[in-house]
């Protein structure tokens, strides 16, 4: 047996800052008290905790193509238990140092399919049942839903890591690069406007920040304190992401034996979140560009070029045109200068 860990060293240690609502509120509390009981067994790695709740995920899958009530009461509750075993493979890589990159991947592959094998599952079952076509429509726009969700996550993190990259090199090798900061990092002021200003890294060194949502936070204010309430209980403002959309969708229906009405709302919620964070990204690389106007690699001639692609009036210290190839828009390529 190795090291015990206590109960508040797993939650330091593992907790995200931001988390899904559903992970905090209904996962984190069981999850966390299940890593006590087996971070000190050796052969419980996190690989063996993701193959666990696709496992899982396949046993829920049975019991939702059954079809009859009683069945998709015990799919629902195995895929919550699936989903917290899930959970855990991370918590036991943090606390234990030892992920690995294959790890991720089988954790992202497994986390798809359980959702592909489980959404045909219960649609199906429901189908045989009931003989109504609707359900294999549902069976699509919940793979459908998935995918793209996941799919836009990962596109979304190379522009802003293309973004951070860019200004960092913009920079230069000898100057102080700046840090990246993005909108549900830092609790700003409501109102605040794009700027460049100075924070305190991890080392402890003075570095330029680059806030590209001022923007954002501006138009919407609203939704700003609403996002910095949420953020104090470590809950992200994206209220209705992937997982909400899962738990809805193959235990809130299932429960409530409401599958359509359920999957309908979830869809169109998700749609809607995923919306609005295509809009926050928009407005983010508008400011990306008037930063590299400022900093001197594109003239303010090229950023209000932009600007005028994108349809919009210039503003100020903010950013006007999409994230797009440096040859679409006639921006040259960034190398780092010294």
């Amino acid at each position: 047996m190795a090291q015990r860990f206590t109960l508040g060293e797993i939650r330091t240690r593992t907790y995200k800052d931001r988390d899904a609502w559903w992970t905090v509120w209904l996962v984190d509390p069981l999850a966390s008290r299940l890593v006590w009981l087996v971070a000190p067994v050796r052969w419980i790695t996190p690989n063996l905790l993701t193959m666990g709740a696709f496992v899982l995920g396949l046993v829920a899958a049975a019991c939702f193509a059954a079809g009859d009530y009683p069945w998709l009461v015990a799919g629902a509750l195995v895929f919550h238990l699936s989903f917290v075993l899930d959970c855990m493979d991370g918590k036991i890589a943090r606390l234990k140092g030892n992920g690995s990159v294959f790890g991720s991947w089988l954790d992202y592959v497994f986390d798809r399919l359980r959702v592909v094998v489980c959404g045909v599952a219960l649609m199906a079952g429901q189908y045989a049942q009931t003989d109504d076509i609707r359900y294999l429509w549902m069976a699509g726009v919940v793979i459908f839903l998935d995918g793209f969700r996941y799919l836009n996550a990962l596109q979304m993190g190379k522009v802003k890591n293309d973004m951070r990259r860019r200004l960092e090199a913009a920079q230069g090798e000898n100057a102080a690069r700046p840090m990246f900061v993005e909108e549900a990092g830092v609790e700003h002021p409501v109102g605040a406007v794009s700027a460049v200003s100075t924070a305190t890294d991890g080392r402890g060194a003075e570095r330029p920040v680059v806030d590209v949502y001022g923007d954002f936070r501006a138009k919407f204010s609203a939704f700003v304190r609403l996002r910095n309430m949420l953020v104090r209980q470590r809950i992200r403002a994206h209220l209705f992401s992937g997982i909400e959309f899962q738990m809805f969708v193959f235990i809130v229906g299932p429960l409530a034996g409401q599958i359509i009405p359920v999957t309908i709302v979830s869809a169109v919620l998700l749609t809607a979140f995923e919306l609005l964070l295509i809009y926050k990204l928009w407005t983010a690389t508008r400011s990306y560009t008037r930063q590299l106007a400022k900093l001197g690699v594109i003239s303010e001639a090229q950023a209000e070029a932009v600007a005028a692609a994108a349809g919009v009036e210039p503003v100020e210290q903010v950013v006007d045109g999409e994230q797009l190839d440096a040859d679409t828009v006639g921006l040259p390529t960034i190398t780092a200068r010294s």
